[in-house]
Order: C-alpha cells, then sequence, then structure tokens
C-alpha cells in the first residue's frame, strides 16, 4: 500500500537556521513518522527502525536510512528508510524535505513530501466525490457560479490540493441545477456539460475522470444521454441529485433511466440537492447552516429508503449507487427500517425483497468518506463493509482535506481493506487503471 501525502510547517527560526537544523541527519530522521537512527555507518547511511502505525495497530521495521540528496543551495534534504519485519512484511518511506523562506526574515516553512510504501503495494488514491462546473452550460439556464474553485479553467490549484491530500485522481462531478429546464434545453444542455467534461478529463487524464451528466426530468431522453455517454464519450459513471425537482427516484416514471444504468453497468453518483421543501417552513432557518449541515444528509436518507421500500433496488438488482457523505443518516440508523417491517407490517407494502439493512451490505450501495472521524468512519464499515466504502472529499468545498489520514487512522481495517476504501473499489467500478 503506498501514500502520498504533502504537509506545509510553519517554523519560528529564520531559513538558514531551520537548514542547519535539517543537515543534522540523525535529528531529521526522528522527525520521519516512526523513523529512529540506531547506528551511523557512514555520513549518508545510518542503520535504524521504522515504525508504522495504522489506526491502533503497529508493526516495527528494521532496516536502513540512505541520505538520497543533501542540496545546501536548494535547502532540500532527501531520505530514504526501508526495512522488514520478522514475518516477512517490508516498509518504505522516501521523505523530501525542503526549507522555504517565510513571510519575514525570522520565520521559514518546512515543506514535505513523504511516500510511505507498506508490503510493495502500489494503489491509486480516487476522490470519487469531487465538484467542478461548465458556465457554457451554466449560461444556458442562467444558472450563477456557486464557488470560483468549481471552475477547471486553471486547474493547477485543485492539483496541488489533490497532491496536498494525497489524492491521485479526482472523479468529477456536477450537482444537479437543470431537472427544470424544458427537453430542448437540457438536451443541448447536457450535451455541452457532458463534452466538457471530457476535455477536462483529456487535458489532466492521469487525475481527472468524470461522472457524466442527464436530464432525469425527462427519463427517456437521460436513457439515451447516459447510453451515449458511456458508448460514445466513454464515461464509466453519472451524476444525479437526491430527488428531480420535488418528484423521488423511485418514482416508476424514472424506471428507464435505472434500466439503462443497470444494463450499461455504470456506477450511479447521488448528490443531494438539500431538503427544499423543508425550507419555506423556516425550520432549517437560523445558525448552523441548516439546509446543508442536516438538509443534504437528510435528503439522501429519503432517496436511498424510498429506493428500498419502493421496490427500485429490487427491479434493478444490478444497479450500483454511491451515496455522498457517508449515506446521510440511514447507515446510523438503518436497523429502524428493518424494524418498521415487524413492527408495522400493515404500513409497510410490499415488503422489499430483503431486510433494508441487507441492502447498506450486498453490492448494490456504495458510501464515500465523508463522515469526519475514524469513529464514524469504522461505524459506517461495520454497517455496511469495507467493500462499499470510497473516499471522498467534497472538493472545493472545505468540509474536510484529510480523507487519505482518515482512512489511515480508521481501527480494524487490514491493508487489503484500506488498499480497496482509499481506491481499488473505485477503479474497478470506475475502470480506472
Amino acid at each position: 500500500m503506498e501514500v502520498k501525502l504533502d504537509k506545509r510547517y510553519p517554523l519560528d527560526v529564520d531559513s538558514a537556521r531551520a537548514w542547519k537544523l535539517l543537515t543534522d541527519v540523525p535529528a531529521t530522521a526522528g522527525c520521519m513518522p516512526g523513523a529512529a537512527i540506531t547506528e551511523k555507518l557512514d555520513d549518508t547511511h545510518y542503520k535504524g527502525s521504522v515504525k508504522v502505525k495504522v489506526g491502533p495497530a503497529s508493526a516495527a521495521f528494521a532496516g536502513d536510512i540512505e541520505v538520497l540528496a543533501l542540496d545546501a543551495t536548494t535547502r532540500t534534504l532527501q531520505l530514504l528508510g526501508k526495512g522488514a519485519d520478522r514475518g516477512g512484511s517490508s516498509a518504505s518511506m522516501n521523505l523530501t524535505a525542503t526549507i522555504e523562506s517565510g513571510g519575514d526574515a525570522a520565520s521559514s516553512v518546512l515543506v514535505g513530501h513523504a511516500e510511505v510504501v507498506v508490503n510493495g503495494k502500489r494503489v491509486k488514491t480516487i476522490d470519487v466525490h469531487a465538484h467542478c462546473c461548465v458556465p457554457k452550460a451554466m449560461a444556458l439556464v442562467k444558472h450563477p457560479l456557486e464557488a470560483p474553485g468549481l471552475l477547471m479553467d486553471d486547474t493547477s490549484v485543485r492539483i496541488a490540493a489533490m497532491d496536498a491530500q494525497g489524492i491521485d485522481v479526482e472523479a468529477l462531478s456536477i450537482n444537479p441545477y437543470w431537472y427544470r429546464a424544458e427537453r430542448d434545453v437540457a438536451a443541448e444542455l447536457i450535451e455541452v456539460q457532458n463534452e466538457t467534461l471530457v476535455e477536462f478529463c483529456a487535458a489532466n487524464p492521469d487525475r481527472f475522470v468524470a461522472f457524466a451528466t442527464a436530464a432525469l426530468q425527462h427519463p427517456e431522453l437521460a436513457a439515451e444521454q447516459v447510453e451515449h455517454a458511456v458508448k460514445k464519450l466513454g464515461f464509466r459513471g453519472v451524476g444525479v441529485g437526491g430527488s428531480v425537482a420535488g418528484e423521488e427516484l423511485a418514482n416508476p416514471r424514472f424506471h428507464p433511466f435505472w434500466a439503462k444504468c443497470e444494463e450499461l453497468g455504470v456506477l450511479v453518483f447521488m448528490h443531494p440537492l438539500g431538503t427544499r421543501e423543508l425550507e419555506p417552513s423556516g425550520r432549517l432557518g437560523g445558525s448552523g447552516l441548516l439546509t446543508n449541515t442536516i438538509g443534504n444528509p437528510l435528503e439522501t436518507t429519503i432517496a436511498l429508503s424510498h429506493l428500498i421500500f419502493e421496490g427500485t433496488l429490487d427491479r434493478f438488482p444490478g444497479l450500483k449507487i454511491c451515496a455522498a457523505h457517508g449515506g446521510g443518516f440511514l447507515p446510523s440508523y438503518a436497523n429502524r427500517s428493518d424494524a418498521v417491517i415487524r413492527c408495522f407490517p400493515d404500513r409497510v407494502g410490499p415488503l422489499p425483497k430483503k431486510n433494508p439493512t441487507a441492502y447498506l451490505k450486498d453490492g448494490q450501495l456504495f458510501f464515500d468518506t465523508i463522515v469526519f472521524t475514524p469513529e464514524a468512519l469504522r461505524h459506517l464499515i461495520a454497517e455496511t463493509g469495507p467493500g462499499q466504502i470510497m473516499i471522498g472529499t467534497d472538493y472545493p468545498f472545505p468540509w474536510t482535506s484529510t480523507e487519505v489520514d482518515l482512512v489511515l487512522s480508521t481501527p480494524g481495517l487490514s491493508d487489503e481493506q484500506r488498499v480497496a476504501i482509499l481506491g481499488g473499489t473505485a477503479a474497478k467500478l470506475l475502470g480506472i487503471k
């Protein structure tokens, strides 16, 4: 398993003093997470240990630490630590540290880039929840720009953020704003949008893939759009909202769309649009940005519940849906959905083919990691299984920037399970090599 991380640390000393410390190799090696010098062989080779901690478990690797570069001109140090434990597992850590000038003469910045490899396994870290926009398409319905970070004209800031977070690939998506557009406008908008998404990905094919867009308010047209996106444009997924202009995704009139997604085997990324029907009442007003904080995960909870109870997932057993924000509130309280079948069977019907909790685990539903704490992610995995979880960051919105760290610090996971969450599952579903 390989993870790449970029960090910046402000220092309260000038760059000359900081560089003097950095050239003290034993001291610097001690700054590498879990590394320590035990013996100096010569000026560039040392014996030492590397201790790798993953959640509550740790492993100690005895081995070598080598100075690969020590450049006073650029004030850059590169160290390589590698070793093996008694069980045959191996680990290595490649650290590049550079001292940069700070905001004034008395300060500096330590810039560190680390690559950690456990058991020689390489995995692409894939973010399935990253937003963007296409202004040309938005102009067709006069939709405003919600955040400058959605623009893709200059991706340098976005890619720098990905690098800092340890993200190799973003799966771009666009929150639906076109669900009330007339058919002709919707057709043109989706055509422009999907073709532009292809251009975004082609400009940086190693960093971006995308979910196609579709006009679900016109289900037959949406089915055609998905087929064109997959067969002609090369998409492996499609994005949808949590409802369609007030209609539930489980409404039978959307069956043509779901049937086409199942037929083509694409991953559907479902992102909520909020519970706008509650907003006029004022229940989500006041402090706390409740229209988003509560409203977004609530819509996901409602949408998934209808897909289960109205039989949509039973009708289309090959569907694969990834629900944003950890699936909303449903995974945390899904047993109540099982209980309603037992306690009020006359209020549920026709019954779904399985208990509602089974749909969380049986391969149709997937969830991103935006649940904020290791304990919350541990619980989500306990309710769904590690094979149903994929990294999400919500970029460019600042909800989180530490999802790789979150996966690595969540207890109870094997290396193979972490590899799946970090990118293995998303790679399989989206055809990323």
